[in-house]
């Protein structure tokens, strides 16, 4: 397994391209800005890019989600209950003083239990909301890709539209009753284990 991170945009968001070594299929997860970059690792790799993934709607998630899906002819894939959350992306980033280019329909919807597929990779999709209706994390060969449900030493934020402290508390039990060993690859920030997150997120003590 390939895994390449690219930090991108003004609010420091972290695209992850993951592809399989023997086949050089590959998804990319949450494609937030700088489409140039993110092309330019898919190219230099090789990569046959099978889907683009939101693990959320909001657009320094998915701001780059068009151009990609031009270049690759990739399918954007999220969960249903985040729609409105993407199509108010632009407007949601115009508020913050942020430009995103209009973005294209999503191509098809992720369920819980759904899998995600590159290759011999296989990533299953667990519905993660709080941090916004449609949050889906993926778990799958070791590791879990959070979005903004849990990062290293917190959470996501609950006050945008749609967010839900008491949904987030739910998915952040769910997170943490994976192995101790599995990498957490989260929406900004760096890596962790679930085994830290036990012992060192502050949301624990709010349970």
């Amino acid at each position: 397994m390939i895994i390449k991170k690219l930090t991108v945009g003004p609010l420091e968001e972290n695209t992850y391209i993951i592809g399989d070594e023997a086949s050089k299929k590959a998804i990319v997860i949450d494609p937030g800005d700088e489409p140039d970059r993110i092309m330019e690792v898919i190219r230099k790799n090789g990569f046959e890019i099978a889907a683009l993934v939101c693990t959320h709607g909001h657009f320094d998630h998915v701001g780059a989600c068009g151009d990609i899906r031009k270049e690759t002819g990739a399918k954007i894939l999220m969960h249903k209950e985040d729609i409105e959350t993407y199509q108010m992306a632009k407007d949601h980033a115009a508020f913050w003083g942020f430009d995103v280019d209009d973005l294209p329909e999503p191509d098809g919807f992720l369920s819980e239990g759904d899998e995600v597929k590159a290759g011999g990779l296989a990533f299953k999709v667990m519905h993660t909301p709080g941090h916004s209706p449609g949050g889906i994390s993926l778990y799958g060969e070791g590791i879990v890709i959070t979005g903004d449900t849990i990062f290293q030493g917190s959470v996501g934020r609950t006050d945008f539209p749609g967010g839900s402290v008491e949904k987030l508390s739910e998915s952040f039990r769910r997170l943490l009753a994976l192995p101790e060993d599995t990498k957490v690859f989260a929406g900004h920030g760096p890596e962790t284990t679930i085994g830290r997150e036990k012992r060192e997120n502050f949301f624990v003590g709010e349970l």
